[in-house]
């Protein structure tokens, strides 16, 4: 079956869409034997003989089993599955799954949930959806007053030139020093958090991602990974429709009469006043005589 070479060096697990893409751009892909530089070209992972820097790959996409693992990364670890200054990986906290790559970023000084995998297809689907909310924890240095907050709601143009979407905000329990606020966005700018309340004037002390859609914290310590299960990869690409919110009770607009007071029957009018049935005449009583 044809299908876009992109997507087959993503299944090998050699790099997601985008990376493979680049690959293809630079005259690192072949097929039989020729090289490829077109990014919509199509290939059969069955027939052809598709080569990376000269290695053929398809016993990898033979042999690939998909890997979803969701991790609670610590801070002082780069989002990434190389890095040329050689700092510390999330790719080398997770062992024993082969080649992985993460779903998105997190910055280096942020802690929380990022998802490992080596399915090309899923990563492209996460990282580029705009349904799939993401929930950051966020602690920032001062108080912003509630103009500021509104403004990131709304949407601010960064310094980088960037216009955020709108955004969902909620206050949570501050300090005498400090606020702290619970953040929802459908969109991942490069450090969007951080450049949002830098533009405000109060600046991002401490950043946690909380939840990626419908996988929230799941009480998995800091460092720590498990595997997601099937429903859970499934529900990324078919999500459960959001329950409708209950409407609250209307309020009848009909009005009580007052305690201790009995209600005022309306009037007949004339054209039913001679409607009526004729009232009986009352009997009258028979004497008996003796």
């Amino acid at each position: 079956m044809l299908e876009r070479l992109n997507k087959l060096i993503a299944q090998a697990g050699l790099a997601s869409r985008r990376g493979a893409d680049e690959l293809i751009a630079n005259g690192a892909v072949s097929v039989n034997g020729k090289i490829i530089t077109e990014l919509g070209f199509k290939a059969d992972g069955e027939k052809d003989h598709i080569k990376v820097h000269g290695k053929l790959i398809n016993q990898k996409l033979e042999k690939r089993k998909n890997a979803y693992i969701l991790l609670n990364k610590p801070k002082g670890y780069l989002s990434s599955a190389a890095d040329p200054e050689g700092r510390k990986l999330v790719t080398d906290l997770v062992k024993g799954y082969g080649k992985l790559h993460p779903v998105g970023r997190l910055d280096f000084n942020t802690e929380g949930l990022i998802i490992l995998t080596n399915d090309g297809e899923f990563t492209n689907h996460v990282a580029s959806s705009k349904t799939v909310a993401k929930v950051y924890e966020v602690k920032v240095k001062g108080l912003p007053n509630e103009n500021a907050i509104n403004k990131l709601r709304r949407g601010i143009r960064l310094e980088d030139g960037f216009k955020t979407a709108p955004a969902e905000i909620k206050e949570l329990k501050h300090t005498e020093n400090n606020g702290w606020y619970e953040v929802t966005l459908h969109e991942g700018h490069n450090q969007q958090i951080r450049k949002m309340f830098d533009a405000v004037g109060h600046s991002v002390v401490k950043l946690k991602r909380t939840a990626i859609g419908h996988i929230d914290y799941d009480r998995l310590p800091v460092g720590a990974y498990r595997e997601l299960d099937e429903e859970e990869i499934k529900e990324f690409f078919n999500p459960a429709p959001k329950k409708p919110k209950a409407k609250p009770p209307q309020k009848s607009t009909k009005p009580t009469p007052p305690k201790n007071e009995r209600p005022v029957r309306p009037k007949k009018s004339a054209a039913n006043f001679g409607n009526r049935s004729p009232r009986k005449s009352p009997q009258k009583s028979r004497r008996k005589f003796d």
